[in-house]
């Protein structure tokens, strides 16, 4: 893979261009959107956006890892992560090479 990474500013800046929203304000709706995403996933609630994807966390238990510097076995201590799972439209996007939505406006 290869190519930039979308950003922050990025996300905000097509905003501005496709909305017409001054900067400041995009950028504001922008943060709010992350946020909320990030306030329900800490909250432990499953976010589901039509034609994107769906984010959830998932408890992951003690197992026994090893130190690859030393071969010596550790712990690793139970912790929840996130996990994305692609809906089958992105995923059908993604594997045809066809832009998304946002994309196929301009």
């Amino acid at each position: 893979m290869h190519g930039k990474t979308l950003t922050r500013a990025d996300l905000a800046e097509a905003v501005v261009r496709k909305i017409g929203l001054p900067r400041n304000e995009s950028q504001e709706l922008v943060e709010l959107v992350l946020g909320e995403i990030s306030a329900s996933l800490a909250r432990g609630e499953p976010v589901k956006l039509s034609s994107f994807g769906s984010f959830g966390i998932r408890q992951k238990g003690e197992r026994i890892g090893r130190n690859p510097k030393t071969g010596k076995e550790v712990p690793i201590t139970p912790r929840k992560v996130l996990v994305f799972r692609p809906s089958n439209i992105m995923k059908e996007r993604i594997n045809a090479g066809m832009p998304t939505t946002a994309k196929a406006a301009e």
